[in-house]
């Protein structure tokens, strides 16, 4: 955890310094929506595993210092689903990241414009919470890095969409989450 927690300081300060060099350079701040589908899959110890999917949402931003490197941070709901035992809505589990991470971007058009992969990666802290009618509430959080590729086009240098899978994973209290997401994003750089 500590370990984790220097990473994530040193990938802070690292795009912090770089920003006012990166802004004479032709940099760019980001605003990204992503939405889609996850697949989440529990492992109980002691109990056994279990998947489901639902849908997601992701909310990114971040500073592009060059067309090809950015540091982002972002929001993501990963998993929001009711459950019932004896009534409807007896309950609810929630899956849920913040992170702070890298991005790396190859544009093959002119100009910075057409098709485009790009990667990313870097530390999330993860939040599970379930919550049972009569019972209350109980909630678990454990910081863990995340990666994620995607694919896309830019329309001009201030819009683009993307395809995007991202690879997620939480843990706590004997039990441990992994999350894959596939989303649709839309990008604006201003």
């Amino acid at each position: 955890m500590k370990n984790t927690l220097i990473l994530a300081s040193a990938l802070a300060l690292a795009g912090l310094s770089s920003v006012a060099s990166a802004a004479d350079a032709g940099g760019q701040w980001f605003v990204r929506g992503e939405a889609g589908r996850s697949h989440v899959n529990a492992d109980v110890s002691g109990v056994g595993s279990n998947s489901n999917n639902d849908s997601t949402y992701s909310l990114r931003s971040g500073y592009y210092f060059n067309p090809n490197f950015a540091v982002e941070g972002f929001y993501s709901n990963l998993y929001d689903k009711n459950f019932t035992y004896a009534t409807p809505n007896d309950g609810n589990t929630k899956l849920s990241a913040i992170g702070l991470g890298v991005v790396g971007k190859k544009n093959f058009g002119a100009d910075g414009n057409g098709f485009f992969v790009d990667g990313r990666a870097g530390v999330t802290r993860g939040k599970v919470q379930d919550s049972i009618a009569g019972l209350g509430k109980d909630s678990a959080t454990s910081t863990k890095p995340y990666v994620g590729v995607g694919a896309g086009f830019d329309f001009s240098r201030n819009f683009g969409v993307s395809l995007n899978y991202d690879h997620h994973k939480g843990s706590g209290q004997n039990i441990d989450v992994t999350a894959n997401t596939l989303t649709a994003g839309a990008e604006y750089r201003f």
